[in-house]
């Protein structure tokens, strides 16, 4: 497994191990690791190097399987290109190899619509394990809770829940990691699962950012106040710092990092119906029982906590 120190990652072998399956983790060596994993047996490498994948992760043995919950942190190119396309490449090369007969990855169900340099790289190498000669399963979730928890500590601030327009542009079906890893495990045995893409959300009906602020405000117990924030000024400032990337290369990466919350502010995370050119809800299936307006309610009581890291918008 690579990946696996992620959110996702950690969620998956946890179900791995619970489930009594031998469970090997390709990660980078740092100290915590053992209390991150338990019950894994780690090896330590770098998965954007082909030869240590093989030489450091799969050491001539025999595997069922290789699960990618790779991905790059940034979504910035050069980023992507390396993670979300090379590393994973260079673990199906290798797999390929050792006979695996099966692979599981972890992609994303923003690909619908590519726009992004990190989803033409997730792309590449989706179409390159579908090229493969092995059983794949192509998971692309929805929308995480983390990922629509960065307010949490402005709205018990008292402060306004942020939306982008009329808090109704976008909807998704939000999904647990927990429910997640066990969609993206049982991958490995349904055959409804393999050879297949499988855009896959969390149970209930779509909800839009106005729908997760008034549920954030209710799991604060505040009345909820919302501030409403025009999506043409994200696009100004992409226009900015595109213009001062010409001379200043970092904020050139800056504005790619706009762009990427430009399409999260007006791209749906449903399921996308090209003949009809519309996100369709009732299209996107569910999966498990963890709702998003539990989870806020857990955070607010300290029962859950959090690392979103590049994945908070606000």
């Amino acid at each position: 497994m690579a990946g696996a120190t992620g959110t996702i990652g950690q969620a998956v072998a946890k179900v791995l191990v619970a489930q009594g399956h031998d469970v090997v983790c390709l990660v980078r060596q740092r100290e915590g690791l053992e209390v991150l994993l338990p019950g894994v047996t780690l090896r330590f490498g770098d998965v954007t190097d082909e030869a240590s994948v093989a030489r450091d992760g799969f050491k001539d043995e025999r595997f069922d399987a290789v699960i990618s919950c790779l991905a790059s942190r940034s979504g910035a190119p050069k980023d992507a290109w390396a993670i979300d396309h090379q590393a994973n490449l260079n673990l199906l090369n290798v797999a390929k190899k050792a006979e695996v007969a099966q692979f599981v990855l972890l992609s994303a169900i923003c690909v619908q619509k590519p726009l992004l340099a990190f989803q033409h790289a997730k792309l590449a190498f989706e179409a390159a394990l579908i090229d493969a000669d092995l059983t794949y399963s192509i998971v692309r979730p929805t929308a995480f809770f983390k990922s629509l928890s960065g307010q949490l500590d402005r709205v018990k601030a008292g402060k306004p829940f942020l939306v982008f327009g009329d808090g109704k542009l976008t909807a998704c079906k939000p999904i647990s990691d927990d429910d997640l890893a066990e969609f993206i495990v049982g991958c490995l045995w349904d055959p409804a699962r393999q050879n297949a893409l499988l855009p896959i959300g969390g149970p209930g009906e779509a909800i839009t950012p106005l729908d997760q602020g008034k549920a954030l405000f209710a799991a604060v117990e505040k009345e909820p106040t919302i501030k409403h924030v025009p999506v043409a000024l994200i696009s100004t400032i992409i226009a900015v710092l595109s213009g001062l990337g010409k001379l200043v290369p970092s904020l050139a990466e800056k504005a790619e990092l706009a762009r990427i919350g430009r399409y999260y502010a007006t791209e749906s995370m449903l399921v996308w119906d090209a003949e009809y050119g519309r996100y369709d809800a009732d299209a996107t299936p569910s999966y498990g029982t963890d709702t998003l307006a539990d989870f806020y309610g857990k955070l607010a009581r300290g029962e859950a906590t959090i690392e979103r890291g590049d994945h908070a918008v606000f």
